[in-house]
């Protein structure tokens, strides 16, 4: 008999989906990577619910943990050239940041000229991107980057440059001909056609081009897409668009959650992209919003000014043990587990890891420090039974295992997050 897939270990699946056998994986591996291995205890799964994970069908072999990278919109806007793109390119890699996984190098919208060219293709803004984009995708892929683009799922992108929509096969050939590795697709002018009918085009169009591209849909979460996106694109918008304010950010971390059953290798909710480091929030703010976006496996995607960061915001977004609870290759999408005080604004985030771990996180949302606590069986762990506690942000062990009950004094809007571990070792099936 051979060996079940569903055994296999995660590199070897890696290596079956690399293979060079086009740019779709196996079937075997493909099935085995979306099938999601148990959780070690009944408590973990009734609260960790994962009923939904494993549908996805997109299969182009990407995303099998949450992509990772900049974009130029929250703090560029329209503002932007060909320069600019290089220079954050050279940025992410002088940083360190490129070496932390942040590699896709997207541009938003505003990249176009303002009318198709006379045989109906989409061309790059002369004035901006005088080089084209082609040039500038062989740039940043000499750096050991990607190249991300944006179209629209409407006749106009929202800034009202020509849209994809109808002209689907010929856009992603022209993409898949610059070498562009990522596609955000937004839904302005879409001309009120059903956003399950909009998307699909684009996915069977970039799939027969032969290349990989990263498929990010930016459907704003109107018409549910964690229901029905895993088996068209990598990631789904859930949320509107985050503005760089509290308020906005809590909102849509709230709503990103309810989807947490949805998200899984191969296809991930997207709560849109981080606001570190464009000062609308204060470091305690910008922690939290790291830290909850991590531990919901939300895309990781730098939307400040990397050329120009402060130690605060390089601190934040070069976590590296964050990073490794976002990029955990379970890929279980961390949720709320409970609140506490007037509220609720004492809040308790948690998700299960590889290797029998959980993460946790402790989030101050009221207006006033507070200490925050939590029975270990709260969170799906065994109340008898003796931890090791990791502080991320800290980056020290806690001096003794943790029994039964934890928590901390946490500032106000600041959150503190931990990796819980058997202190002794046991065998579990993952």
């Amino acid at each position: 008999m051979g060996v079940p897939l569903c055994r296999l270990p995660l590199l070897l699946l890696l290596v079956l989906a690399l293979s060079p056998q086009g740019t779709r994986w196996p079937a075997a591996a493909a099935a085995a990577a979306r099938r999601i291995a148990p959780l070690p205890t009944a408590a973990l799964r009734r609260l960790y619910d994962t009923s939904n994970y494993g549908r996805l069908q997109l299969n182009n072999g990407l995303a099998l943990v949450p992509q990772m990278g900049w974009n130029s919109w929250n703090f560029f806007a329209c503002n932007i050239n060909d320069t600019l793109i290089r220079e954050t390119a050279d940025a992410l890699v002088s940083t360190g940041l490129a070496a932390l996984g942040y590699n896709y190098v997207n541009i938003d919208d505003c990249w176009s000229y303002v009318k198709r060219g006379n045989k109906g293709q989409l061309l790059p803004d002369p004035k901006t991107f005088p080089s084209g984009i082609k040039s500038l995708a062989d740039y940043v892929r000499g750096k050991g980057l990607k190249l991300g683009i944006y179209s629209d799922a409407g006749v106009s992108t929202c800034q009202v440059r020509p849209g994809s929509l109808h002209h689907e096969n010929d856009d992603a050939a022209l993409f898949a001909s610059w070498g562009v590795d990522y596609l955000k697709y937004d839904n302005c002018y879409n001309l009120g056609i059903p956003p399950k009918e909009r998307y699909p085009p684009m996915r069977d169009a970039l799939n027969s081009t032969g290349r990989q591209i990263f498929y990010s849909l930016c459907e704003w979460g109107q018409d549910d897409p964690a229901l029905w996106a895993g088996k068209v694109g990598n990631s789904w918008r859930t949320t509107d668009d985050i503005q760089d304010t509290w308020k906005s950010m809590t909102d849509i971390a709230d709503k990103n959650n309810k989807w947490a059953s949805y998200a899984g290798p191969g296809g991930w909710n997207d709560p849109d992209m981080l606001e570190v480091g464009n000062g609308g929030m204060t470091f305690a703010e910008y922690r939290a919003h790291f830290s909850i976006w991590a531990l919901m496996k939300a895309p990781l995607l730098i939307g400040c000014d990397v050329r120009n960061m402060t130690s605060e915001t390089i601190e934040i977004l070069s976590n590296k043990e964050v990073i490794q609870v976002n990029q955990d290759p379970l890929g279980v999408q961390g949720r709320r587990i409970l609140g506490q005080g007037k509220g609720g604004c004492r809040e308790v985030w948690a998700g299960p890891l590889s290797g029998n771990r959980l993460a946790v996180a402790l989030w101050n949302r009221c207006s006033e420090t507070v200490n925050i606590t939590m029975t270990l069986p709260a969170v799906g762990l065994d109340g008898s039974s003796a931890y090791s506690v990791r502080d991320l942000w800290k980056h020290e062990t806690l001096s003794a295992n943790v029994v039964g009950t934890f928590g901390a004094q946490v500032d106000v809007h600041d959150c503190k997050m931990y990796i819980f571990t058997p202190a002794v070792s046991f065998s579990a099936s993952w």
